[in-house]
């Protein structure tokens, strides 16, 4: 089996994560492209959820994983395949007895599509921008597709890690294919190219308005106001928020002050009471109940198990 061939290593991307969550990768600029190889179990991963640019591909290779996109939790089994939807918000949950080797394959859009590549290339990209609420995009192990999937997802692999002469190159090429059977799969649910502009423009349109939360994350933020910053009317910014987003407006805010409170309680010593204040929570219960919710421990044992202090 392939997968007694790899060396993956424990899930720990804290250093790689803003105060939003959005975990980010420095790909050669050259070659947008990136596989890892993670050990996910429950006493060693990342908590937490994030969000990224780059486009993913989440393949548990010998245990189930429980994956949360938005609102909408997926379960999966060893072999299937999640197309994930990279700008929501998204995390991998823990239950008891978890323990799963994953392959998780990272590209940026670029590397595939761009706005100089053939319209035709654009079908590379479908099964990522033919997604529909709701409906998540999963090949599951038992689908007709599955052995032609994952004979190029082995190809892929063992391209990448060997680094045979031309490897880039070589990965590209299997990486198209894969996602040219992708499409194959998915593209009953394609979304015209004009509702994908338009989801493009709705996500250009809140950049003002999610770079001024990242840094006024403390402060009150009417609904109303956030939709007047963005030019929308009260009702269209909440259907466009959550449509970009893949949450509420009120959860997004809650989930950037929460991401900025743990940052706090693993680099500084502050007092629980200052934390919760310093990011926007002027009741402290409340905060340790979103806090607890978020990331399924208290503030307290999350300090914790990162620092070895507890939290006053």
């Amino acid at each position: 089996m392939l997968a007694e061939k790899l060396r993956f290593e424990p899930h720990d991307i804290s250093h790689a994560l803003d105060r939003t969550g959005r975990y980010d990768l420095e790909l050669d600029r050259e070659f947008l492209f990136v596989i890892k190889l993670f050990h996910y179990t429950s006493e060693h991963f990342t908590r937490g959820a994030t969000w990224h640019e780059r486009l993913e591909l989440f393949v548990p290779l010998d245990g189930a994983v429980r994956f949360r996109m938005g609102d909408q939790d997926v379960q999966l089994e060893r072999g299937d395949l999640l197309i994930v939807d990279n700008l929501k918000l998204h995390q991998v949950m823990d239950f008891p007895g978890f323990d799963s080797r994953v392959a998780v394959i990272s590209f940026m859009r670029e590397f595939v599509y761009s706005l100089g590549s053939p319209a035709h290339d654009h079908a590379f990209l479908l099964p990522f921008d033919a997604m529909m609420e709701g409906q998540p995009h999963v090949l599951r192990t038992g689908d007709p597709q599955s052995g032609f999937v994952y004979h190029e997802l082995a190809e892929l692999l063992q391209c990448y890690f060997d680094r045979p002469p031309l490897f880039q190159a070589g990965c590209k090429a299997m990486l198209l294919r894969l996602l040219h059977r992708l499409a194959q799969r998915f593209q009953n649910s394609e979304l015209l190219r004009a509702d994908f502009l338009r989801q493009q423009e709705r996500a250009e349109q809140l950049r003002k308005l999610l770079a001024h939360i990242e840094t006024h994350y403390a402060e009150r933020i009417a609904l109303e106001d956030a939709a007047r910053m963005v030019g929308m009317s009260p009702a269209g910014f909440i259907k466009a928020f959550k449509r970009v987003a893949g949450m509420t407006f009120v959860t997004y805010v809650t989930h950037v002050r929460l991401s900025r409170a743990a940052q706090l309680l693993r680099e500084t010593t502050r007092q629980m009471a200052d934390v919760a204040a310093i990011t926007g929570f002027a009741d402290q219960s409340y905060f340790v109940r979103q806090f607890r919710k978020h990331f399924g421990q208290t503030p307290s044992a999350y300090r914790h198990a990162h620092t070895g202090k507890p939290t006053a």
